[in-house]
């Protein structure tokens, strides 16, 4: 059994000062204050992998950084998936009697400490490196194919994808942490640049810079810790070459194995926090799970199923599409977000009533890695 008992966010978007150590450093400190702790108590560490320092040894340099000597260090790498796979992995490292408090933490500068040309480049790397990245692609390329076969199958539009970037920013727009906050109508999405048809610039979430952390412990240290009940993963392919089918992934299977382990089902779920590098990476993780019937996400959000005061608040941060992603830590402002408001500390945004139990899960390449949590509150 574990719990996440503190979170620390910073805010996203361009910070010309800070690069990764720095915005680990930032958001390290807020998760450690908010649990209660102190840097002597914390004997685990996990961190993610950071573009702008492609350090071998991230973890341990950041230890030395931090000033922490743990007993069980640690750096992963699944892509987008990685923020959500750390919590996995810090929960069965507590569960095993490894560590006591363990801190996950990732931040990166992607925004101010790179060129756009280098982040895409470096981003296509996740193509096949003979049958792919050679012919020029990049990622939103990669989910620009997925889209176009996802609504051929089943009859999903540009305009719903449209309704989830609209939801999105009509979210992040509460939120004093996110990048956008400007609010979109549908047909700003509809009109907005061509990227990789049928994706738009507003169908694709903006690069950012940021961190985040979390403390998971074995007891329930801090007056609002969450448990961790479930958790699973599924990797299916790697590349869309390498893909049976592009219209069902690893999300249905993964999120049901998390929902068992948990004792849970549907109608126990409270709150929806789904990775949304693109409009339709949100659609299909909405779908798959049972969240919605497939090609009626954009309906859903529509109607209002998923805002903050809907049947299945969603994103209530603004998501990746608009509170930003900086990488590992993009997924991880996810977890925040639901932690604060299952433990009613969300202000402005807090949603109605009392929901108990939160469902997450985050994707890594093209809908390659899957990794789905269940999370209660403890009080």
């Amino acid at each position: 059994m574990s719990y996440v008992t503190g979170v620390g966010l910073t805010t996203f978007g361009r910070h010309e000062s800070k690069n990764t150590l720095s915005l680990m450093n930032d958001a390290a400190s807020a998760a450690l204050a908010d649990a209660g702790l102190v840097r002597q108590q914390v004997d685990g560490l996990i961190c993610g992998y950071s573009t702008t320092m492609p350090h071998i040894m991230l973890s341990t340099l950041f230890a030395e950084h931090f000033g922490l000597q743990p007993r069980y260090a640690h750096a992963a790498q699944v892509g987008g998936a990685t923020g959500f796979a750390m919590i996995m992995l810090a929960h069965l490292v507590v569960d095993s009697g490894a560590a006591d408090n363990l801190l996950v933490v990732a931040g990166e500068n992607r925004l101010s400490g790179q060129s756009r040309d280098m982040t895409m480049q470096t981003l296509a790397q996740a193509g096949h490196a003979r049958y792919e990245v050679p012919l020029g692609p990049t990622v939103p390329a990669y989910y620009g194919l997925v889209a176009s076969r996802y609504m051929h199958e089943y009859g999903l539009t540009e305009t719903d994808m449209a309704q989830l970037a609209v939801l999105m920013r009509q979210h992040a727009s509460g939120h004093p942490g996110a990048q956008l906050r400007d609010p979109i109508r549908v047909e700003d999405v509809l009109q907005s640049a061509p990227i990789a048809p049928p994706l738009k610039l507003m169908d694709c979430c903006p690069i950012s810079d940021g961190g985040a952390a979390f403390i998971v412990s074995r007891e329930p240290v801090s007056a609002h810790a969450l448990r961790i009940r479930g958790c699973s993963q599924m990797h299916t392919h790697q590349h869309v070459t390498g893909a049976e089918d592009l219209a069902h992934f690893g999300a249905k299977a993964s999120m049901a194995r998390a929902m068992a382990q948990a004792g849970v089902a549907l109608s126990d779920i409270g709150y929806a926090a789904f990775y949304d590098s693109f409009t339709i990476t949100l659609a299909i993780l909405l779908e798959e799970v049972g969240l919605c019937e497939r090609g009626q996400a954009g309906a859903a959000a529509a109607s209002g199923h998923f805002s903050s005061d809907g049947a299945m608040p969603l994103n209530t941060h603004g998501g990746l599409l608009s509170y930003g992603h900086c990488g590992v830590a993009g997924a991880m402002a996810h977890l925040a977000e639901t932690h604060v408001q299952l433990t009613r500390r969300a202000g402005s945004r807090q949603i109605p009533g009392t929901p108990s139990v939160a469902m997450l899960h985050g994707d890594g390449g093209t809908m390659s890695s899957h990794v789905s949590l269940i999370m209660e509150r403890v009080q």
